[in-house]
């Protein structure tokens, strides 16, 4: 179902049929920005919604209007308390003048900024390339994803082996050392060994393993705390909260208004 090599495309949505109950993934906004997909499917008899990057479209690259396009979609399963499931196959963020003049940057943040104070569980799936930026900003450990498992086909690094090493080795480029550091670096471990995934797993397992993340209390999303607080514009609580973000414990909270009364400062959303 994905190829071996990893610049040839593959459809995502097979992949998502394959996990979803019945097969059943209802899409939206089907016409706008094909190389991100959208769409809510269930799990376990679960509704989620379903994020992915659609290498069959533009490689799966990030755009303006993909950025915008999963932002919108995050906040509005997040709004419903709809668990988010995302499918991560990213060769980065689309470059060129058109993209920067658009404001790539500032449309970006928005889809990382709607995956961060998202308090719905937000497990990820990552089969094959997740490199850059566009790692990052697809739920990625580093923005608080809840579960994140990785397949063995999975490349998890800055950029892919050619440009890397173009970098290092420049006019002494050759495929034989694209060749060494594909088989150092482009693979899951070097991230699972430092904490980036919580597993790497078979892909025929993925299935019963995002049923039963969404399914265990202990794997289902802590509520972060300067997320929210951050949404409800209170600074002062904000700042008070901020020495306490390295006890994951002190995270758990059922709302703000709870944190808030924890702090003393008062008020609600």
């Amino acid at each position: 179902m994905v190829p071996d090599e990893p610049a040839k495309p593959y459809d995502m949505h097979d992949v998502i049929r394959r996990v979803v109950d019945d097969g059943a993934f209802f899409e939206v906004h089907r016409d706008f920005a094909g190389n991100l997909l959208v769409g809510f499917a269930r799990l376990g008899g679960r509704p989620v919604g379903v994020v992915a990057n659609q290498p069959a479209v533009l490689a799966g690259v990030l755009d303006i209007n993909a950025s915008l396009k999963g932002a919108r979609f995050i906040r509005f399963c997040d709004a419903f308390n709809v668990p988010l499931v995302t499918f991560v196959d990213v060769p980065g963020f689309l470059p060129g003048v058109a993209q920067e003049h658009g404001g790539i940057i500032k449309h970006g943040a928005k889809l990382l900024f709607a995956y961060c104070e998202a308090t719905v569980p937000k497990v990820t799936v990552i089969t094959r390339k997740a490199y850059g930026g566009a790692y990052d900003v697809m739920n990625s450990k580093h923005v608080r994803g809840d579960y994140n498992v990785a397949w063995p086909t999975a490349e998890i690094a800055v950029m892919g082996p050619k440009g890397a090493v173009e970098i290092l080795y420049k006019e002494d480029a050759t495929e034989a050392r694209e060749a060494e550091y594909r088989e150092k670096f482009a693979h899951p471990y070097l991230a699972a060994a430092r904490g980036y995934v919580d597993d790497i797993i078979d892909p025929r397992d993925t299935r019963p393993r995002l049923i039963d993340a969404l399914s265990d209390p202990d794997s289902i999303v802590r509520v972060f705390a300067v997320s929210e607080l951050g949404r409800i514009g209170d600074s002062r609580a904000v700042e008070a909260v901020r020495p306490l973000l390295d006890d994951e414990d002190s995270l758990v909270c059922e709302s703000a208004a709870d944190v808030l009364a924890m702090l003393g400062a008062g008020g609600g959303r």
